[in-house]
């Protein structure tokens, strides 16, 4: 039999940990890559550039929306392509993280932890919206 209680807060943990980590990427491409640098790392990859805008953009809304536990089974599905195409990126450098232009491993753990985010649902402590469309707190 499982216990409810720290089930829902073991969601809350993996929600809290994914959010701060999109928005803390988001962050780092606008503060640190800048955005027309992040533009051109996404067309040396061969991505369009204008693409680096969205993906910042997603980014910083999906990892405020887990935080907040806001339709947190979308959001996480909808970073699926995101983080996709980070582990496009990194696959061909190896295993990994560490090596030489970072490898594989984090963006392949991140994709399974935002399905399994999408599976157990948004847990404790979460915002979402009840049938009458007010956002209630849970």
């Amino acid at each position: 039999m499982t216990n409810n209680r720290t089930s829902d807060i073991g969601a809350l943990v993996l929600r809290l940990a994914l959010g701060v980590m999109f928005v803390a990427h988001a962050a780092l491409k606008v503060f640190v890559f800048t955005l027309p640098g992040t533009a051109t790392f996404f067309s040396a990859q061969g991505f369009p550039a204008w693409t680096a805008y969205p993906v910042v953009a997603a980014e910083f809304l999906a990892g405020v929306a887990l935080v907040l536990g806001v339709q947190v089974r979308p959001v996480a599905l909808l970073t699926l392509p995101i983080l996709l195409g980070a582990f496009a990126v990194h696959l061909p450098n190896g295993w990994v993280f560490s090596a030489p232009n970072g490898g594989w491993e984090y963006p392949a753990f991140l994709t399974v932890a935002v399905i399994a985010q999408a599976l157990v649902g948004e847990g404790a402590y979460a915002l979402r919206w009840n049938a009458g469309r007010r956002l209630a707190h849970a």
